[in-house]
């Protein structure tokens, strides 16, 4: 049974390890995300947030004609029909989830399998959606990353290469995306952000207001993230009762003269 409290966290190696990495992939995002090698996790970041987008409108009836990344760090997701006030939010909302679930799901092998599973489904899905040049490379990139990756954990037993990997993905869209909600929604009212479009929808919600949800939205889907990674590694380091040498083989046997 999964120990929800997470009572005896943190004293395996696994788990210390796994917390350690997620100081430093946090560390390394806020020292490496204006430099230019952190471009191409910026601009996967920012698909998110247009998927986010597209799968909103799918979901609500509409239809996605294209998405677009573009080298500015901006992006567009051209669709038609479905429930506006569902997709505009969940550009930001989507890219806070998504990097939650990397996040939980890194805490075992097969979860992060399953989510670098879905990350390569979703880049291949947008490559059916007419997406530009850099998109297209961007796409291709990555899936070719990520099924290396899959590939050197399963096929060469380098467990557990693919939740590190994850785990970063998760990491870096989770703290870009709110680094990104601070500077277009909360420090600043950029014309046309997503803030912008809900406050033009809600005129009683301020594009600040927004804001503010969306980065309550980010930092809680992180936070929730991180607390079910640990209880995935909890029960993994569980050992079962007839695993454990001072279990009595017979216990449930009764004792005979």
């Amino acid at each position: 049974m999964p120990n929800w409290t997470l009572q005896g966290c943190c004293g395996e190696v696994e788990e210390i390890v796994f917390i350690s990495l997620y100081a430093v992939y946090s560390l390394l995002t806020m020292f490496f995300m204006e430099k230019s090698v952190a471009k191409p996790m910026k601009l996967i970041a920012i698909f998110i947030h247009e998927m986010g987008h597209a799968s909103a409108a799918w979901l609500t009836g509409g239809q996605v004609d294209k998405i677009e990344v573009y080298e500015n760090e901006g992006g567009v997701a051209h669709f038609r029909g479905g429930i506006r006030p569902c997709i505009i939010p969940a550009g930001y909302v989507g890219v806070s989830f998504w990097a939650g679930i990397f996040v939980a799901l890194s805490g075992s092998r097969v979860g992060a399998t399953v989510s670098a599973s879905i990350f390569l489904l979703a880049l291949l899905v947008c490559l059916t959606r007419s997406p530009n040049k850099l998109l297209v490379y961007l796409c291709i990139g990555f899936m070719t990353i990520t099924t290396i990756f899959l590939l050197l954990d399963w096929l060469l037993d380098l467990d557990p290469m693919i939740q590190y990997v994850t785990l970063f993905y998760g990491v870096f869209i989770g703290w870009y995306g709110i680094m990104d909600i601070w500077d277009d929604t909360i420090s600043r009212t950029v014309e046309g952000s997503d803030a912008s479009a809900c406050f033009n929808m809600w005129p009683c919600c301020l594009p600040r207001c927004v804001g503010v949800q969306f980065a309550i939205c980010a930092i809680g889907f992180q936070a929730l993230g991180l607390y079910i990674a640990l209880v995935s590694l909890l029960n993994d380091n569980v050992v079962p009762l007839y695993q454990q040498t001072n279990a009595p083989a017979n216990r449930f046997l009764v004792q005979t003269m």
